[in-house]
């Protein structure tokens, strides 16, 4: 199945992989994106090696993504090399963007009059931040240093962000909002969750092998608990994409498929609240 707003991100850090960070921004951006109708595809995580970021934006140039986050690597120091493999992934170069080194510097001067840093300006290592893959926008930072960066490649919108949750999200919802919406228009998601007094869920198997393929716009699924935690689980409904009168139809019609499906088989089933 293709998608039109198929989105892919890239979590670039050795600390997560390492296990001494958690990543977060993966699941924060997928409830944002489906939320507003769009399609997470994949998501992956890669360690601060220029070869293996460069090959996996590539990879995802060539499937035709049409969005593509990068989280991580955007800093000043010299393991903070997202940007620079992510151009080469892309086949551009680098270039100082004029207008990103007046963001870092005026972001720097700021926190120094707070008394937040030691000095202000810059130097080459903040300078660093200001080389942008030719055509590329810097996206201001409302909370930290090192701006974002959204450009082109093909028909992939390639979008660099911190990996500081705090940055991440400040520029998705401020800088990054214009593209959104843009992008995305007024879609959104609909859920629908239904709790079942049964715990084994291949006793439910017959009927969603039923209903999910009636009802192909509607993602379905089960979500298994610890077995032996309790004698229920739930069943989540979701649409996202098209109207909200067609989302509202088609989750309607699989919701009471499903339930009349349930109480058929005879598992009692209600709306969770």
């Amino acid at each position: 199945m293709s998608h039109a707003n198929s989105v892919e991100i890239l979590v670039v850090g050795n600390e997560i992989l390492i296990g001494d960070i958690q990543d977060t921004n993966t699941n924060w951006i997928c409830k944002l994106i489906n939320g507003r109708g769009g399609y997470v595809a994949r998501a992956t995580m890669l360690r601060d090696v220029p070869e293996e970021i460069a090959g996996a934006v590539r990879s995802a140039i060539v499937r035709g993504v049409s969005v593509l986050f990068t989280s991580g690597g955007l800093g000043p120091t010299a393991d903070d090399l997202t940007v620079a493999a992510v151009a080469d992934g892309a086949g551009l170069e680098l270039k100082l963007d004029e207008k990103a080194r007046e963001m870092v510097k005026v972001r720097y001067d700021e926190l120094f009059a707070q008394g937040i840093m030691s000095q202000g300006g810059l130097n080459p290592a903040r300078e660093k931040m200001a080389w942008l893959p030719l055509g590329a926008e810097p996206l201001h930072n409302p909370v930290g240093t090192a701006p974002g960066v959204l450009f082109k490649a093909g028909r992939t919108t390639i979008i660099c962000l911190p990996g500081v949750p705090s940055e991440l999200k400040g520029i998705i919802t401020t800088s990054l909002e214009p593209f959104l919406a843009e992008t995305f228009g007024n879609g959104g998601s609909h859920t629908r969750a239904i709790t079942v007094r049964c715990n084994d869920e291949s006793l439910l198997e017959p009927v969603l092998s039923r209903v999910v393929p009636e009802h192909p716009r509607v993602y379905i699924k089960s979500l298994a608990r610890t077995i032996g935690e309790t004698p229920e689980l739930d069943i989540t409904l979701t649409v996202t994409g098209g109207d909200e009168g067609e989302r509202v139809q088609s989750l309607d019609a699989a919701y009471r498929a499903l339930r009349d499906g349930l109480t058929q088989i005879g598992i009692h089933n209600w709306d969770k609240v």
